[in-house]
């Protein structure tokens, strides 16, 4: 039996058997890594071990910490949550808008060797509890403006016996006070680089969530890929973005990239577009990451944005149109990098440089991973054709406990659930969801590729399209239609759109139904919700 410091072994005692989890490459130097890791050593005390503790690590309203701040706080709530009887391997629920004490509470975890399960802070009692349920949390460091609702958690939750709040210094379960009376030495537990260290729930499905299981050692290996390789960022850089730190594309754009070369970070309790050109401003942010939804709202605000020392901008969470890139260059001059990732895979592995970016497709695989489009019988199909994304490398899908692991690990590939083709040059060119290819009068119709053609109208501000049943061609394209201001919803108008679209592309793709919205469903990290528009 291989080396672990998990005193609970839960996490490993549900892990999907060895024949149902993908194979696993490291295949670069980079990804060498020893038997025993902890990635908080790496990403916070190595600096301050190195000499570095006193660069700025954390900025937010009224906060700026340095690197050996950070870890004076994380080392503070390892030993709370020891005197709280944590041992190494419980899980640890965390939930908490994007902020200082919500980064020092998950180091605090990867110190202790417990198993951080960060939550959405939008989430209800019933949400939160079904959570605790699946991964059988015993702690919860948690914000204190979510104070209800984790306790509502915990009144449905026999499991889950100790909860402290943070940014509550007077109110009853604070966690402050305990920090205060704690040492500010600790010394990380000595965990396995393949010690499960986080859960990552997966967003914007239905149905009962599933659990994603990733190691110290996954954590260290996205960032030993894709940021080295796409992003190329330094330690003078300031990340900042939008997706909460619940989301493994939050987690790693705005914690564990910046920390993993020692630069800086931005957190903001709200992020949407406005606030998010507000911090650009005040924090002098340099390296952005959120949706095309975002970047589309605020390359409105082009002259503020072309002020600030913005250089990078990361987009993953949806599908990133040609449109929304051609736009947001037109207005900044900057080229957005585009990623597929997924909370399987914990982050980023089909991306392209700024240097590299084709309109259109999405990019390469990244060095590290291997990529491939396959059909229903799992062998690989010809270029321009399209299939099924299969993905392998550092870092895969093992679900907790979770029969739906057969559906997305295959004869050792990852499949992501997204529908692409692969060109002559090897970039990859997202179609749809597979679960959301239109199939009308024996036609396949890409979603994306219908609403990229009805944000060309001027009148669109977002679109949404879907395959609905009908009786003569067992689906007929529908599109749900955001106007801008100064539009009006008409009969005319989504005549005039659906004529639009036969003018733009196959006129067979255009859809049939136009129906008027005022806002489209979307998840806390952005994501469209089409099952949604399904039930509209």
């Amino acid at each position: 039996m291989s080396y672990t410091a998990h005193i609970d072994t839960f996490a490993a005692d549900h892990l999907p058997p060895p024949e149902l989890q993908p194979e696993f490459l490291f295949e670069l130097p980079a990804l060498q890594f020893p038997e025993r890791l902890n990635c908080a050593v790496e990403l916070l005390d190595k600096h301050v071990r190195e000499g570095r503790g006193e660069r700025l690590c954390i900025q937010a309203e009224g906060v700026r910490w340095t690197y050996s701040e950070l870890q004076e706080k994380a080392n503070r709530i390892a030993n709370v949550l020891v005197q709280q009887g944590l041992v190494p391997g419980n899980r640890v629920l965390l939930c908490a808008p994007n902020n200082p004490m919500m980064v020092a509470s998950w180091f605090g975890v990867m110190k202790a060797g417990g198993v951080a399960v960060a939550a959405m802070p939008l989430l209800r009692a019933k949400e939160l509890s079904t959570i605790v349920d699946i991964a059988q949390i015993s702690h919860a460091l948690c914000d204190e403006a979510l104070r209800t609702e984790v306790l509502g958690a915990k009144d449905k939750c026999a499991v889950l016996q100790h909860v402290l709040f943070f940014n509550s210094h007077d109110a009853a379960n604070a966690l402050e006070p305990l920090m205060q009376a704690a040492s500010a030495q600790f010394n990380a537990v000595d965990t396995a680089a393949t010690d499960t260290c986080l859960l990552g729930f997966t967003s914007g499905t239905t149905g009962i969530p599933k659990a994603t299981m990733h190691f110290h050692r996954d954590v260290m290996a996205v960032c030993a890929c894709w940021p080295v390789s796409t992003l190329r960022a330094n330690a003078d850089d300031v990340f900042i973005g939008s997706p909460p730190l619940a989301f493994t594309f939050g987690l790693g754009g705005q914690v564990l990239f910046p920390m993993a070369i020692g630069a800086s970070m931005v957190l903001l309790e709200k992020a949407g577009p406005m606030q998010l050109v507000d911090g650009l401003e005040k924090f002098g942010a340099t390296v952005m990451f959120t949706a095309p939804t975002s970047y589309r709202v605020m390359a409105q605000q082009s002259e503020r944005v072309r002020r600030t020392r913005l250089r990078k901008c990361v987009s993953a969470g949806e599908a990133l149109t040609a449109s929304t890139r051609a736009l947001w260059k037109a207005a900044t001059g900057i080229e957005i990098i585009d990623g597929l990732g997924s909370t399987e895979m914990l982050h980023i592995f089909i991306s392209h440089r700024e240097e590299d970016a084709r309109p259109g497709a999405t990019g390469k695989a990244v060095p590290g991973y291997h990529a491939k489009v396959v059909g229903n019988d799992g062998h690989e199909l010809p270029a321009g054709t399209v299939g099924k994304l299969a993905v392998k490398g550092p870092t895969g899908c093992r679900y907790l406990n979770d029969s739906r692991q057969t559906n997305y690990v295959s004869r050792g590939w990852n499949l992501t659930g997204d529908a692409y083709l692969m060109d002559e040059d090897g970039y990859f060119i997202y179609q749809a969801r597979t679960d959301d290819m239109i199939i009308s009068a024996g036609y396949n119709i890409a979603a994306p590729e219908v609403e990229e053609a009805l944000m060309q109208h001027a009148a669109v501000a977002e679109c949404a399209v879907i395959g609905v049943p009908d009786s003569e061609r067992g689906q007929i394209v529908k599109a749900f239609v955001v106007l801008r201001a100064g539009y009006a919803a008409s009969d005319a108008l989504g005549m005039e759109l659906q004529d639009f679209v036969k003018s733009t592309v196959a006129p067979y793709k255009y859809p049939r139904a136009v129906q008027f919205v005022a806002q489209l469903p979307r998840t806390a990290t952005g994501k469209l919700q089409r099952f949604r528009l399904h039930e509209t």
